[in-house]
């Protein structure tokens, strides 16, 4: 699998951005997405995950209620949707994928094997 993330920006805090992961390769659909996150000098983190099926998704707490992951197969591509932005949602943001994520590390970087380059989202005060 091949992604291409893209949608980063600059927005003022309070404000919405909808990041887009377009995905290549013939087991997309049957693979979990997520999105991770790096700010300046911090380590990878994650942010939200959703299985193939679309019906179970995942969120770290400090986004919870603001954003919103969702995936169309049939376009191979996975979205955050991110509202009500704060300064320190400022980072580069990664979509990954693998064909089988483990609900113990779905949460963790080294679950997925696949990544792409990341986008930028910066949040002004």
């Amino acid at each position: 699998v091949q992604l291409q993330a893209s949608g980063g920006g600059l927005v003022q805090a309070g404000g919405s951005l909808r990041l887009s992961c377009a995905a290549s390769g013939r087991t997309f659909s049957s693979s979990v997405m997520g999105w991770f996150r790096q700010a300046p000098g911090k380590e990878r983190g994650f942010v939200a995950a959703i299985r193939w099926t679309g019906d179970m998704t995942y969120y770290a707490d400090a986004v919870k209620g603001r954003f919103t992951i969702s995936r169309d197969n049939a376009k191979k591509m996975v979205y955050l949707q991110m509202n009500s932005l704060k300064p320190e949602d400022t980072a580069v943001y990664y979509c990954a994928a693998d064909s089988a994520v483990h609900s113990a590390v779905i949460r963790t970087a080294r679950g997925y094997n696949y990544w792409g380059q990341g986008t930028l989202v910066t949040v002004s005060s």
